[in-house]
Protein backbone atom coordinates (compact mmCIF):
# COMPACT_ATOMS: atom_id res chain seq x y z
CA UNK A 1 0.00 0.00 0.00
CA UNK A 2 1.57 3.39 -0.81
CA UNK A 3 1.78 5.91 2.29
CA UNK A 4 1.16 9.60 1.46
CA UNK A 5 2.72 12.26 2.88
CA UNK A 6 1.35 13.78 6.25
CA UNK A 7 -0.90 17.13 5.12
CA UNK A 8 0.06 20.04 6.67
CA UNK A 9 -2.97 22.17 7.26
CA UNK A 10 -4.46 25.64 8.21
CA UNK A 11 -7.91 25.28 9.33
CA UNK A 12 -10.86 28.12 9.28
CA UNK A 13 -13.32 27.07 12.05
CA UNK A 14 -16.63 28.98 11.85
CA UNK A 15 -19.65 28.33 14.12
CA UNK A 16 -22.53 25.75 13.46
CA UNK A 17 -25.70 27.54 14.26
CA UNK A 18 -27.99 28.91 11.48
CA UNK A 19 -26.55 32.38 11.82
CA UNK A 20 -23.02 31.15 11.91
CA UNK A 21 -23.46 29.03 8.80
CA UNK A 22 -25.49 31.78 6.50
CA UNK A 23 -23.32 34.70 7.46
CA UNK A 24 -19.63 33.15 9.02
CA UNK A 25 -19.18 30.26 6.63
CA UNK A 26 -19.24 32.29 3.19
CA UNK A 27 -16.84 34.84 4.72
CA UNK A 28 -14.46 31.75 5.86
CA UNK A 29 -14.26 31.25 2.43
CA UNK A 30 -13.43 34.48 1.74
CA UNK A 31 -10.30 34.13 4.03
CA UNK A 32 -9.93 30.79 2.84
CA UNK A 33 -9.04 32.49 -0.97
CA UNK A 34 -6.80 35.13 0.72
CA UNK A 35 -4.71 32.75 2.74
CA UNK A 36 -3.95 30.73 -0.34
CA UNK A 37 -3.65 33.69 -2.58
CA UNK A 38 -0.53 35.01 0.14
CA UNK A 39 0.99 30.92 0.32
CA UNK A 40 1.08 31.32 -3.69
CA UNK A 41 2.88 34.29 -3.72
CA UNK A 42 4.98 32.56 -0.96
CA UNK A 43 6.14 30.11 -3.12
CA UNK A 44 6.88 32.50 -5.92
CA UNK A 45 9.21 34.54 -3.77
CA UNK A 46 11.03 31.54 -2.29
CA UNK A 47 9.60 32.35 1.56
CA UNK A 48 10.08 28.62 2.92
CA UNK A 49 8.12 26.65 4.86
CA UNK A 50 4.69 27.65 3.19
CA UNK A 51 4.58 25.62 -0.09
CA UNK A 52 2.29 23.06 0.90
CA UNK A 53 0.08 24.13 3.04
CA UNK A 54 -3.60 23.05 2.57
CA UNK A 55 -6.01 25.63 3.77
CA UNK A 56 -9.84 23.90 4.89
CA UNK A 57 -12.80 25.35 6.74
CA UNK A 58 -14.31 23.70 9.07
CA UNK A 59 -17.01 23.75 11.48
CA UNK A 60 -16.30 24.46 15.55
CA UNK A 61 -18.15 21.44 16.77
CA UNK A 62 -15.48 19.19 14.45
CA UNK A 63 -12.74 20.72 15.70
CA UNK A 64 -13.82 20.95 19.61
CA UNK A 65 -14.31 17.06 19.18
CA UNK A 66 -11.88 15.92 16.92
CA UNK A 67 -8.95 16.30 19.15
CA UNK A 68 -6.03 15.94 16.10
CA UNK A 69 -7.21 18.91 14.49
CA UNK A 70 -6.27 20.76 17.94
CA UNK A 71 -2.59 20.87 17.11
CA UNK A 72 -3.14 22.82 13.82
CA UNK A 73 -2.54 26.25 13.07
CA UNK A 74 -6.15 27.60 13.12
CA UNK A 75 -8.13 30.34 12.66
CA UNK A 76 -11.27 30.95 14.19
CA UNK A 77 -14.25 33.31 12.52
CA UNK A 78 -17.31 34.53 14.27
CA UNK A 79 -17.90 35.74 17.47
CA UNK A 80 -18.11 33.50 21.06
CA UNK A 81 -22.05 34.08 20.37
CA UNK A 82 -21.99 31.77 17.18
CA UNK A 83 -19.01 29.81 17.27
CA UNK A 84 -17.90 27.58 19.92
CA UNK A 85 -14.72 27.77 19.76
CA UNK A 86 -14.55 31.52 19.76
CA UNK A 87 -16.31 31.52 23.05
CA UNK A 88 -14.05 28.66 24.41
CA UNK A 89 -10.85 31.32 23.31
CA UNK A 90 -12.30 34.15 24.73
CA UNK A 91 -10.25 34.10 28.00
CA UNK A 92 -7.51 31.82 26.52
CA UNK A 93 -6.27 33.61 23.37
CA UNK A 94 -4.73 37.64 24.66
CA UNK A 95 -6.35 40.30 22.34
CA UNK A 96 -3.92 41.81 19.35
CA UNK A 97 -6.36 44.42 18.37
CA UNK A 98 -9.25 45.64 19.72
CA UNK A 99 -12.00 48.49 18.13
CA UNK A 100 -13.89 50.23 20.22
CA UNK A 101 -15.05 47.16 21.64
CA UNK A 102 -16.38 46.31 18.07
CA UNK A 103 -14.30 43.94 16.75
CA UNK A 104 -11.48 41.76 17.96
CA UNK A 105 -8.26 40.26 17.07
CA UNK A 106 -7.16 37.35 19.28
CA UNK A 107 -3.65 36.33 19.01
CA UNK A 108 -1.02 35.74 20.93
CA UNK A 109 1.55 38.76 20.47
CA UNK A 110 4.51 35.98 20.45
CA UNK A 111 2.69 33.72 18.51
CA UNK A 112 3.97 30.71 20.78
CA UNK A 113 0.71 29.11 19.14
CA UNK A 114 -0.49 29.78 15.32
CA UNK A 115 -4.09 30.35 16.73
CA UNK A 116 -6.15 33.24 16.17
CA UNK A 117 -9.45 34.34 16.67
CA UNK A 118 -11.09 36.93 14.52
CA UNK A 119 -14.62 38.35 15.20
CA UNK A 120 -16.70 41.17 15.44
CA UNK A 121 -20.29 42.22 17.34
CA UNK A 122 -21.93 41.46 13.83
CA UNK A 123 -21.53 40.29 10.98
CA UNK A 124 -20.34 43.49 9.09
CA UNK A 125 -17.87 44.40 11.87
CA UNK A 126 -16.96 40.44 11.41
CA UNK A 127 -15.77 41.38 7.84
CA UNK A 128 -13.56 44.28 9.06
CA UNK A 129 -12.02 42.45 11.37
CA UNK A 130 -11.57 39.84 8.60
CA UNK A 131 -10.19 42.49 6.58
CA UNK A 132 -7.53 43.83 9.10
CA UNK A 133 -6.25 40.33 9.97
CA UNK A 134 -5.33 39.96 6.56
CA UNK A 135 -3.76 43.58 6.08
CA UNK A 136 -2.02 43.53 9.71
CA UNK A 137 -1.96 39.90 10.73
CA UNK A 138 -1.80 37.73 8.32
CA UNK A 139 1.97 37.81 7.30
CA UNK A 140 3.24 37.12 10.74
CA UNK A 141 0.68 34.62 11.13
CA UNK A 142 2.05 32.76 8.30
CA UNK A 143 5.73 33.01 9.26
CA UNK A 144 4.16 30.90 12.41
CA UNK A 145 2.86 28.48 10.53
CA UNK A 146 5.55 28.22 8.44
CA UNK A 147 7.53 27.10 11.53
CA UNK A 148 4.77 25.00 12.53
CA UNK A 149 5.54 20.88 12.70
CA UNK A 150 2.20 19.74 13.30
CA UNK A 151 0.38 17.39 10.36
CA UNK A 152 -2.56 15.75 9.60
CA UNK A 153 -1.60 12.25 8.97
CA UNK A 154 -4.88 10.84 7.34
CA UNK A 155 -8.23 12.26 6.66
CA UNK A 156 -10.25 10.30 5.98
CA UNK A 157 -13.57 9.44 3.88
CA UNK A 158 -15.53 8.90 7.39
CA UNK A 159 -14.21 12.25 9.03
CA UNK A 160 -11.38 10.39 11.00
CA UNK A 161 -8.25 12.40 11.56
CA UNK A 162 -5.09 11.22 13.50
CA UNK A 163 -1.93 13.87 13.59
CA UNK A 164 1.89 13.71 13.66
CA UNK A 165 4.98 15.66 13.13
CA UNK A 166 7.85 15.54 10.35
CA UNK A 167 9.67 12.61 12.78
CA UNK A 168 6.34 10.34 12.70
CA UNK A 169 7.30 6.92 11.05
CA UNK A 170 4.76 6.16 8.32
CA UNK A 171 5.24 2.58 7.86
CA UNK A 172 2.11 0.55 7.57
CA UNK A 173 1.93 -2.94 8.75
CA UNK A 174 -1.11 -4.29 6.82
Amino acid sequence: MATTSPLRLLLIVTGSTLRAEEMDRPLGYYLKQRIERSLREAATTGRQGLEDYIVRVVADFRWIHDEPLQSLPTISLGGPGVNALAHRWLEDVPVSLAFNERYFIQMDPDLSEPRASVWGMDNTTTQIAVSVFIDRFLPRFLDRCATSTARLSTLDDDGGTTTGTDDDDENDDD
